[in-house]
C-alpha cells in the first residue's frame, strides 16, 4: 500500500475561501493526498488566496518567497496557487515566481487532479477558465470528511452588482446559483456526518434564484425547506446585498426558528453621494429603514456590517454622515478597512485621498463600532442564551461555542465532559463580557 502524500492548504479571506480549501482537499484526496497541518512535511503546498483586502497580491508573493527553503529541501514539492488572487494575475505567478508548479482560478478547483498529475510529469500547470461544466457537480461525488458540528454551505457564486470599488465580478463571474436538491443532498450529507449548523454562503447569496421542481427558488424558500432537514439545528447565510433583502427573506427571519438572529448587511458607507460614487444602487435612508423592517420581523437581531473609508472623493461630510448611520443602527458586529485600489475596477482610475486622512477616519470609525460592540456585549450579561459547543477550551472544564448572535461564548463547567458536549446545543447564563467574547455558565 503506498503511502499518502500530504497537502498543506493556506487559506486566506472569507468563508467562501474556506469552503473551497475543503472541496478542493477531497478532490485531491482521490490522488492520494491527505490534509496536514503544517507545511513542514507536505508533499504539496496549495495557497488558496483572496483579492479583496489591501496588498493582497504582494502577501501572496511574499508567503511565495519564504517558501523557496521548502523547495530547496524538497525538491519534488508542488507549490499551487488557487482562487482570486490566481485568477486575477494568472501566468504572472509563475513568472515572477518559477518554483510555482500550479495555478488554478476558483472556478477550476475541480481539476485539480488533472492539474496535479501533470505537475508530476514536470508540466507546470494553469486553468483560469470559467469552464462549462458545472464544478459542484464533478465533485459531488468526491469523498466527504467531517468537520465538526459547524459548515459553510456555498450556494451561490459570482456578482452582478460592479461596485467600483470590487474585483469579485472579474475573479468569480457573474452570479450562478446551485440547484435546490444538489443544496439539499449535501445538506442532508453533512447532518448525517454530524453538522449541526450551516451557513450558507454567496458573494450575494440573498440573491439566490437556484432552479427547483417548479421553477426558481428564492433563498428564503430554499431555507424554509433546510428547515425541514432533521438533525440540522441552526441555518444562517452571508453575505447579503441590501437590494436582495426581500420581503420573504425578512419575514423568515421572523418565524424560522432555524434561521439565527444574525444579520451580516453591508452598507459601505452611510453618504448617500458615495454610494451612488460606488454603483451601490441604494440609499443610506434606503439601508436604515430596511434595518427597521428587518428589527420589526425579529426584534433581537445582532446586525453587522461593512464599511469602506476614504474611498475616492470622500469629503468629511461623507465621513460624518457615515458615522451618523452607524449611531442610528447600532452595529454588534462589524469589518472596516480604508479603501485600496484594485486594478481593473472603476474606483481605481479616481484621484485617491490621502493615506493619513484615511488613517485617521478608520481610527475614528472603528472606535465608534468598537464602543457600539463593546455596548451589544455588555447587554448579554445575565441573559440565557443558546450556545453549540464546538470545541474545548484552553482550561480544565471549559467549552467554546456560538451563540445564536455568533457571539463566541467561553463556558466554564468543571463537571462535564467537553467531548461529549461537542456538537450539542447548552442553555448557558452569561457572567461576563470580554473584547471579542462572553463568558458563561451551564444552566
Amino acid at each position: 500500500m503506498s503511502t499518502p502524500k500530504k497537502l498543506y492548504i493556506k487559506t486566506y479571506g472569507c468563508q467562501m475561501n474556506v469552503y473551497d480549501s475543503e472541496r478542493m482537499a477531497e478532490a485531491l484526496g482521490g490522488s492520494g493526498y491527505v490534509e496536514t497541518q503544517t507545511p513542514d512535511d507536505a508533499d504539496m503546498i496549495l495557497f488558496n488566496t483572496c483579492h479583496i483586502r489591501e496588498r493582497a497580491v504582494e502577501k501572496v508573493y511574499s508567503d511565495l518567497g519564504r517558501l523557496k527553503v521548502f523547495k530547496a529541501a524538497k525538491p519534488d514539492l508542488k507549490i499551487g496557487v488557487a482562487g482570486c488572487v490566481a485568477q486575477a494575475e494568472g501566468a504572472e505567478i509563475m513568472r515572477r515566481q518559477p518554483m510555482v508548479d500550479l495555478v488554478v482560478g476558483p472556478q477550476s478547483y475541480h481539476r485539480l487532479p488533472e492539474l496535479e498529475a501533470r505537475t508530476r510529469k514536470g508540466v507546470r500547470a494553469l486553468d483560469t477558465d470559467f469552464p462549462a461544466d458545472d464544478k459542484f457537480e464533478t465533485l459531488r461525488h468526491r469523498p466527504k470528511v467531517a468537520r465538526g458540528p459547524t459548515a459553510f454551505l456555498t450556494v451561490q457564486e459570482g456578482c452582478d452588482k460592479f461596485c467600483a470599488f470590487c474585483v469579485v465580478p472579474y475573479t468569480r463571474g457573474a452570479e450562478v446559483s446551485r440547484p435546490v436538491e444538489r443544496i439539499l443532498e449535501e445538506a442532508r450529507n453533512l447532518v448525517d456526518r454530524g453538522v449541526r449548523e450551516i451557513t450558507l454562503l454567496g458573494q450575494n447569496v440573498n440573491a439566490y434564484h437556484g432552479a427547483g421542481t417548479d421553477g426558481d427558488w428564492s433563498l428564503a424558500r430554499l431555507i424554509w425547506a433546510l428547515d425541514e432537514i432533521d438533525g440540522l439545528e441552526r441555518i444562517r447565510f452571508t453575505t447579503s446585498h441590501p437590494n436582495d433583502m426581500s420581503d420573504d427573506l425578512i419575514e423568515a427571519h421572523g418565524h424560522c426558528a432555524k434561521l439565527m438572529p444574525y444579520l451580516h448587511l453591508p452598507v459601505q458607507s452611510g453618504s448617500d453621494r458615495i454610494l451612488k460614487r460606488m454603483n451601490r444602487s441604494h440609499t443610506a435612508d434606503d439601508y436604515l429603514r430596511l434595518i427597521e423592517r428587518i428589527r420589526a420581523a425579529r426584534p433581537d437581531i445582532l446586525i453587522s456590517g461593512d464599511f469602506i473609508v476614504g474611498f475616492p472623493e470622500e469629503t468629511e461630510e461623507d465621513f460624518e454622515q457615515t458615522l451618523a448611520l452607524i449611531r442610528a443602527v447600532e452595529y454588534g458586529q462589524a469589518y472596516s478597512f480604508k479603501y485600496s485600489t484594485r486594478p481593473g475596477t472603476p474606483a481605481a482610475e479616481r484621484e485617491q485621498l490621502v493615506e493619513d486622512v484615511k488613517t485617521e477616519r478608520l481610527y475614528r470609525l472603528q472606535a465608534l463600532l468598537a464602543e457600539q460592540q463593546r455596548r451589544v456585549q455588555d447587554r448579554m450579561v445575565g441573559r440565557d442564551v443558546s450556545v453549540l459547543i464546538e470545541r474545548s477550551g484552553r482550561l480544565p472544564g471549559q467549552m467554546v461555542g456560538k451563540s445564536e448572535y455568533l457571539h463566541a461564548v467561553h463556558v466554564a463547567d468543571a463537571d462535564a465532559s467537553v467531548d461529549a458536549a461537542i456538537g450539542q446545543l447548552a442553555r448557558v447564563r452569561i457572567t461576563g463580557s470580554g473584547t471579542n467574547s462572553l463568558s458563561g455558565v451551564l444552566k
